[in-house]
């Protein structure tokens, strides 16, 4: 009786171990048929995504009556259009190949075939760029296949230096006259110029707030300067006259004049909060805004957003 248990129990761990392997190939099948339905997804998504711009190269395939009517590579010219076949320059700027298909679809059949087909693939992405400067491992001009965000660009800059100032400015349209002006050292002049956009780098690099991760656009110019050579101008405010503790403070984007002063400990014991003057330098003149911080704090009249540079003035009262 005893060898007879032993079989059976052996008998049984074969079964257990069976099922296990049967349960662990299934678990494979399932996870490279997951890979298999999720890449052409991702694939399907990043194409649809793709906006085209100049300089883009584009294959064109023109099929109808059954044969082969078109196929040539074409280059999107500086103004956002192609020479397209038997209907001449179209706009395809912004478009993404989908549109561009039917776009050029529609007056085919209409007036040269029946039913044709458009197959339109891009094999030459050159209208993303984006130019980074300033406190990043390399800097420089950086061509993508895609549109990226302000933290995937300094991640392929290499990611910033360690004495990193607090705020990236983002210049939108950028010219060439633009990047040789940076390199060239005349930050404060562009910043005032281009109106940039600002983005804290505290929130985004060192909280990991993904809501400061800002889209970029083609042809944006970053600059992140360096926290020893950053002209406090263009990264303070200042707080003075009648507060607790009057002085310097980082600037930070979304900032209002209230937030200020609440920085600066609050108003003092003769403050008149309801003459408080915000004092803003513009190039060579200088731009004063008068703001009632009481009626500010009771909700009646709405608070000014802060500029770098900007100088609060809380006067004393006259009582």
């Amino acid at each position: 009786m005893q060898p007879m248990k032993t079989s059976e129990t052996c008998s049984r761990r074969d079964i257990i171990g069976a099922h296990k392997k049967i349960e662990a190939l299934w678990i494979v099948f399932l996870f490279f048929q997951i890979l298999l339905f999720i890449s052409p997804l991702q694939c399907g998504a990043q194409s649809k995504a793709y906006r085209i711009g100049p300089n883009d190269v584009l294959s064109l395939t023109i099929y109808a009556g059954g044969e082969k009517q078109f196929d040539e590579d074409l280059t999107v010219s500086d103004l956002g259009t192609f020479a397209a076949p038997f209907i001449g320059d179209i706009k395809v700027q912004g478009l993404t190949t989908t549109e561009v298909e039917n776009k050029i679809k529609a007056p085919l059949a209409k007036d040269f075939f029946v039913d044709p087909r458009v197959d339109i693939h891009i094999v030459g992405y050159h209208s993303l760029h984006y130019y980074i400067s300033g406190a990043v491992q390399s800097p420089g001009l950086y061509e993508v296949s895609a549109q990226i965000t302000l933290m995937e660009l300094i991640a392929k800059a290499g990611g910033v230096l360690s004495d990193r100032g607090n705020l990236a400015y983002i210049m939108r349209n950028a010219s060439p006259k633009d990047v040789k002006e940076l390199e060239g050292g005349k930050v404060g002049n562009l910043l005032s110029q281009t109106k940039p956009l600002k983005v804290d780098l505290q929130r985004l690099l060192d909280m990991g707030d993904m809501g400061a991760n800002v889209p970029l656009e083609a042809g944006d110019m970053v600059y992140i300067p360096l926290m020893k050579s950053l002209d406090v101008g263009l990264s303070q405010i200042y707080v003075e006259g009648e507060v607790e503790a009057p002085g310097s403070y980082d600037f930070r984007p979304g900032m209002t004049a209230m937030n200020a002063c609440v920085l600066a400990g609050g108003f003092g014991t003769f403050a008149a909060p309801n003459r408080t003057r915000i004092i803003r330098k513009k190039g060579d003149k200088v731009e004063v805004i008068r703001i009632n911080l009481n009626e500010v704090r009771d909700g009646e009249i709405p608070d000014v957003e802060l500029q770098p540079g900007d100088r609060i003035h809380v006067p004393e009262t006259w009582l």
